[in-house]
């Protein structure tokens, strides 16, 4: 497996992924909290699955911008349906490598149904394309209100953004799975937003 090919951070702050090693700041912690959750991430060049030891949120734990402890991961080309091969060195990832990551019911804490109704009214749904080369990612935002689509682009908000009803596509065929409740895009790659009818 051709280490370090996963591409570093935007700011270029020297901190890429690290492959084979474990341990250290951001390696496994040792808690009773942490959690093993399915995940499927997508890189420029690359599409990872296994599991990430996470607290909570699946998209807290990526917007803290730490390395992540991950383990029985396959990878493989970015395409729908290419063969994932097990790639046991891989044992952390850093989110900033990630550009879109797959979330479903598991990686969220329980929610009363009165929490889970007061995160919708209190958002307004928008239906964009969101460009993040070399993908095109088209789905429902939620904002509060008095933000626009446009505010997607600002970099102070998390790192990762929740795109509802998501589908992504590199050069017009979907990559990521239809079935999927989440698409967690990273702004950092984000380079243009678009607000379509549904």
């Amino acid at each position: 497996m051709p280490f370090g090919f996963l591409k570093r951070r935007p700011d270029d702050h020297g901190h890429g992924s690290d492959a084979g090693q474990g341990g250290g700041a951001g390696g496994p912690a040792a808690g009773p909290r942490l959690r093993g959750v399915s995940f499927e991430a997508i890189t420029e060049d690359w599409r990872l699955a296994g599991q990430m030891d996470i607290e909570g949120r699946l998209s807290d734990a990526l917007n803290h911008g730490k390395k992540l402890s991950i383990h029985d991961i396959r990878w493989g080309s970015p395409e729908t349906g290419a063969v994932l091969e097990p790639a046991p060195g891989f044992q952390s990832v850093d989110p900033y490598d990630l550009i879109l990551v797959t979330a479903g019911d598991e990686s969220l804490p329980p929610l009363t149904d009165a929490e889970r109704a007061a995160l919708v009214i209190q958002k307004t749904p928008f239906h964009v394309v969101l460009e993040v080369p070399p993908y095109r990612v088209a789905g429902t935002v939620y904002l509060f209100p008095g933000a626009g689509p446009e505010r997607l682009m600002d970099r102070s908000a998390g790192m990762f953004l929740p795109v509802t009803s998501a589908a992504a596509t590199l050069d017009g065929v979907e990559v990521t799975d239809p079935e999927a409740d989440v698409l967690l895009v990273n702004r950092y790659y984000l380079r243009g937003v678009e607000q379509v009818d549904q």
